[in-house]
């Protein structure tokens, strides 16, 4: 069964997402932050990232450049699900490529919340197949 690892610091949102990716017939992971998330990620190899973007500890901005320069994680799609604006996130994360020398991909999908859950399921879906 595939896995999906939702990030959000928001345990409302998290329990939403979880229930969308369970009844999509994948199996949900959660984690509350980019720390957190990251953890996860290493530990249980997730086929599929929704990330929110604001976070307390990391954040899911940090989280996303890390995935990406990171050679064995760079190719785990990830659907960004946040409040900021995708204009804003591009533009955060070329600051931090400018800064680190190395550009990074945009995310496979950008949802600005609040998500519509048809939306979620079918890029789920579409992604992971």
């Amino acid at each position: 069964m595939k896995k999906v690892l939702t990030v959000d610091d928001d345990v409302d949102i998290r329990k939403v997402v979880s229930k969308l990716v369970e009844k999509s017939g994948y199996e949900a992971i959660e984690a509350k932050n980019g720390v957190e998330g990251m953890g996860k990620v290493r530990e249980d190899k997730p086929d599929l990232i929704i990330l929110d973007m604001l976070m307390p500890k990391e954040s899911g901005v940090r989280m996303y450049h890390e995935l990406k320069t990171e050679e064995s994680l760079k190719d785990i799609p990830v659907i960004v699900l946040s409040a900021i604006p995708k204009k804003s996130f591009l533009k955060s994360q070329k600051v931090l490529d400018e800064f680190a020398g190395q550009s990074v991909p945009e995310p496979e999908a950008y949802i600005e919340k609040p998500e519509e859950p048809e939306e979620l399921i079918a890029l789920m879906k579409k992604i992971l197949g």
